[in-house]
Formats: C-alpha cells, sequence, structure tokens
C-alpha cells in the first residue's frame, strides 16, 4: 500500500484550485502528473506532501493519514531554491539536517550524489557561479540526499543540456530499481511516455483523463505512418490524398484517418521498386492526447 489520494479537493477564496481528484502509487514506479499551467499540480502535490491542507477528501501513505512527520518525503519544486551566496556543500549540509541525517551519513551522501550528477567541482562554489542546469542539478540532490521513500520531481529536466538530462534520466531509473515511489510533473510529454504507466492530466482542477498510458493511447485509432525511403514519394502521397506532417531527409510523417490508405500507400511503393526503409503505423502521441484534452 502506497499514497492514496481520495475525493481532495482545494479553494484559495472563490477559486477552486483543485476539485474532487482521487489517484493512488499502489506500487514502486513513476506516476505522471500533468496539467496546463495553473490547472491544479503544485496545489495537488502540496497536499499529497502535507505542506498545506486540504479542504476534502482523504490522503494516506502506507494506510497512515499524509501529515509532514510519517511521509518519508523528496520533493524538487518547480520554482528552485538554492541561496545565491552560499556554498553548495554548506547547503547540502544544511538541507541534510533538517531531514535529520547525522554529520557523517549526510557527507557520504553529498560525495556520492556529487559524483554521480558530476558537479564534485563546484561543491565549495557560492550558487550563484554555477550554471542554470548545474543549480538543478543541486537541487534535485536536496530532494534525495536523504533516501525517501517517495519522491515529487516538478519539472526535473527544466534548464538541462541532453547530457546531463540523461544523467538526472539514470539516476531516475535507478531509484525505480531501488524500489522508490516517484511522482513526475512535465511538460515534456516525451519525458511522461518515458517513464510513466500512469498518468493523470488535470484540467481547471479537475481530472480531464486518467489511467494505464499504453491503455489510454491503444483506445485511440492509429493517426499517423512514418516512412523510411531513399527518394522523395510526395507524389504517391499526393496520389493517395493523404497530408505531409513533417519530412526530414526522406523520412516521412504522414497523418492519416484510417489505416487502410497507410497500406495502400505501401502496397503502391513496393510494386513501384522503391525500397521502403521502415513503414510504421502510429498510434497518437501523448502530447497529441494532453492537447486534445486541455487545448481549449
Amino acid at each position: 500500500m502506497g499514497l492514496i489520494l481520495k475525493n481532495v479537493s482545494k479553494s484559495f477564496g472563490t477559486k477552486q484550485a483543485v476539485n474532487n481528484i482521487s489517484f493512488s502509487l499502489e506500487k514502486p514506479g513513476v506516476y505522471g502528473l500533468l496539467g496546463t499551467n495553473g490547472a491544479g499540480k503544485t496545489t495537488s502535490i502540496r497536499m499529497l506532501l502535507g505542506i498545506i491542507k486540504k479542504d476534502s477528501g482523504e490522503i494516506t501513505w502506507k494506510g497512515k493519514t499524509v501529515d509532514r512527520k510519517n511521509v518519508n518525503f523528496g520533493y524538487l519544486p518547480e520554482e528552485r531554491g538554492v541561496y545565491p551566496k552560499t556554498k553548495i556543500f554548506n547547503q547540502l549540509m544544511y538541507f541534510a539536517k533538517l531531514k535529520g541525517m547525522k554529520n557523517e551519513d549526510a557527507i557520504k551522501a553529498i560525495n556520492k550524489w556529487a559524483k554521480e550528477l558530476k558537479v564534485e567541482e563546484y561543491l565549495n562554489m557560492p550558487a550563484e557561479k554555477l550554471s542554470k542546469g548545474n543549480q538543478q542539478k543541486i537541487q534535485f540532490m536536496t530532494a534525495i540526499i536523504h533516501n525517501p521513500e517517495l519522491v515529487v520531481l516538478d519539472e526535473p529536466f527544466s534548464g538541462l543540456d541532453p547530457v546531463n538530462t540523461e544523467i538526472l534520466k539514470n539516476i531516475i531509473i535507478n531509484l525505480i530499481k531501488e524500489g522508490k515511489y516517484i511522482i513526475m510533473s512535465a511538460h515534456q510529454m516525451a519525458t511522461i511516455e518515458e517513464f510513466c504507466s500512469d498518468i493523470l492530466i488535470l484540467n481547471k482542477g479537475k481530472t480531464v483523463l486518467q489511467g494505464n498510458l499504453k491503455k489510454i493511447k491503444e483506445s485511440y485509432p492509429a493517426n499517423r505512418v512514418e516512412i523510411d525511403v531513399k527518394q522523395d514519394i510526395n507524389n504517391y502521397i499526393k496520389e493517395f490524398e493523404l497530408e505531409i506532417e513533417n519530412v526530414t531527409n526522406n523520412n516521412y510523417i504522414i497523418k492519416i484517418s484510417d489505416e487502410e490508405k497507410a497500406h495502400k500507400l505501401l502496397n503502391k511503393l513496393i510494386i513501384d521498386g522503391i525500397k521502403v526503409d521502415k513503414f510504421e503505423i502510429k498510434k497518437p502521441t501523448l502530447n497529441d492526447i494532453f492537447i486534445e484534452k486541455v487545448g481549449e
């Protein structure tokens, strides 16, 4: 039994920030919490961590009502919070001690994570000397330094270049292997698809879609075909009255309303002796589904 939210609501004055949402993390892994800016994600996160009080509903962690004393959590907020004039090592020690870590254990953890995140050279620098991406990695360290059971990551890849994004992704994969419960909120839908088996999409405080991501996508008809060839096939695509969404180096992403036309196009290409290196009919992406649900 992990984290359970049941019929949870929260208002600020006359504004209903979260309206009767329910979801659960019953086993280790990553759960995707999605929505546009102002949809209620951050309010939901702060309630489930006991940072702010809910108006109604029930939130439990391992069968106990959530408060900040009984949930060993790590939180990477969207709003960054490093102290610009303070040395990185001192900041990390401060946050480690806030979480009840002993001096010796804190030093070991700082050195371990600094090595994994490749920020060892910055430990004795003030935060203001670091790039935005490296400050982001330091803040990630503060979220996991005390080995929490529940980790909430709000836009964890913001400001990271591809190399550092890969470093952080590998760490998250290892956290999953260690049995951590992780809630991830991000605007990069491809990242959510990579990590999350289950998702919830909020719009104006209400749940507009939730469930197993694979099953959600399977419920949608195919809407694209990807064809990789060695030559221009624009005329063939026009012949079948299909629309090109994108083409790069003769790799075509083509919109389809049904799969039959895509297969007819493939047959025509083969009959005419055009070598097809790749032919893949695709379901809508999470990005497509997200825009459909909250795009208005």
